[in-house]
């Protein structure tokens, strides 16, 4: 790489940036024998790794932006190399230096509207909380309980601002005391993070802890698994220690203590695929599924590759924002899966996945030649949607 001198430079940049684990790796190959892109190509984290090490990366490469941070190496690694924190040093390089292959370009974007609008969309900020028109959805007041936090997609995307509806109207069915800040919250950063802006990271954390800190909020509840990890479990390097549920926890505990009754049903067949930042990086797996259990009608699939060993669906990491070939994109392999075994419906609880799964299954319709509305076509939903109709 032109900009730095020589390799011992580079090794020295990847140890102040966080990547130091690397120099534990004695190449065993776990880790490519569980990274998802060797489903769909050639990719190897136990070169890039390798590479690191004498400080031979080509930060000019594309391959140190595949990774979606899913946690499957790390899970399996016996050297605790630190594969996520290691990769997102690299990119912390990369970024430094403005180095993005023709792929990896949208993230300049993407960080302008973060700055400017406080989310990854290129939507204006007083927009945030149009997704609630037509809802009572109150504006968060110090004292309440709960403080919803829907996030960027929900609050922004056309498909997932059905789940932020859907939550909204489950919470007031039953009774919860809850408000939303709308235009003062920020996107809370954790993917941009992975892509190695540590700087804009830190801008969105912070100010989002003084606005929740200003308004009095001491319990967050969220739809995004991403929003989950982020205020859990990197915020508190802030000094800060929030209390975060996940929705489909709040779900399971609403259900379980009769504060929710089910009582229309689903009849469907549906297959349940484990997000990685609420199964694998937060270890939550029996709630959702507890809560699809309780719903009247609903017969409930196990993927393959599930709970731990669930395939990603390729949107972590930053890769959302990124362009990923026909033929390369986990989320085709798990519609396919789902499909194979008899699933109307694959669920989740994450508006990633969503995302990617609605990408997948339009390209479903096409390849067979029939319209996205084909009742024949497998459907996909989020937690939050079924409950709803469940409720209603």
């Amino acid at each position: 790489m032109e900009n730095i001198a020589d390799y011992q430079e580079i090794v020295e940049v990847i140890k102040e940036s966080g990547g130091d684990a690397y120099k534990r790796c004695f190449q065993c190959g776990l880790c490519d024998t569980v990274c998802p892109w060797n489903r769909v190509r050639d990719f190897s984290m136990r070169k890039i790794v390798r590479q690191a090490t004498f400080g031979m990366t080509e930060i000019e490469s594309e391959d140190i932006w595949r990774c979606t941070t899913c946690g499957r190496c790390p899970q399996r690694c016996p050297r605790d190399v630190q594969q996520i924190e290691s990769g997102v040093a690299l990119r912390k390089i990369a970024t430094e230096y403005g180095v993005f292959p023709t792929a990896v370009k949208p993230i300049r974007s993407i960080s302008a509207s973060l700055i400017g609008e406080g989310n990854p969309l290129n939507e204006e900020r007083k927009n945030r909380k149009k997704w609630t028109e037509g809802l009572n959805v109150p504006t968060f007041a110090e004292g309440m309980d709960i403080l919803y936090f829907p996030g960027c997609y929900p609050s922004y995307d056309p498909r997932s601002k059905k789940v932020a509806r859907a939550t909204a109207s489950i919470l007031n069915k039953a009774g919860v005391e809850y408000g939303i800040l709308g235009s003062k919250e920020n996107c809370c950063g954790e993917s941009i993070r992975k892509t190695g802006d540590e700087e804009l990271f830190k801008r969105l954390a912070r100010e989002n802890i003084k606005t929740f800190v200003d308004n009095g909020v001491k319990r967050i509840l969220v739809t995004s698994p991403h929003c989950l990890h982020t205020f859990k479990n990197e915020y508190p390097q802030f000094m800060v220690d929030f209390e975060v549920i996940h929705m489909t926890e709040f779900l399971f505990e609403l259900i379980r203590e009769g504060r929710l009754t089910l009582n229309g049903e689903f009849p469907k067949k549906v297959a349940y695929h484990d997000p990685c930042y609420l199964g694998r990086h937060n270890n939550i797996y029996d709630q959702p599924r507890g809560v699809l259990k309780a719903v009247p009608g609903l017969e409930l699939f196990e993927l393959p590759d599930a709970f731990e060993d669930s395939l990603c669906c390729g949107g972590g990491g930053g890769r959302i924002w990124m362009e990923t070939p026909k033929g390369e994109r986990f989320s085709d392999i798990r519609l396919e899966q789902a499909m194979d075994v008899g699933a109307d419906v694959l669920v989740t609880a994450c508006p990633y996945c969503i995302t990617n799964f609605e990408d997948s299954r339009l390209a479903v319709a096409d390849s067979r030649g029939i319209d996205e509305e084909d009742e024949s076509l497998i459907q996909i939903k989020e937690i939050s949607e079924i409950v709803q109709e469940a409720i209603e």
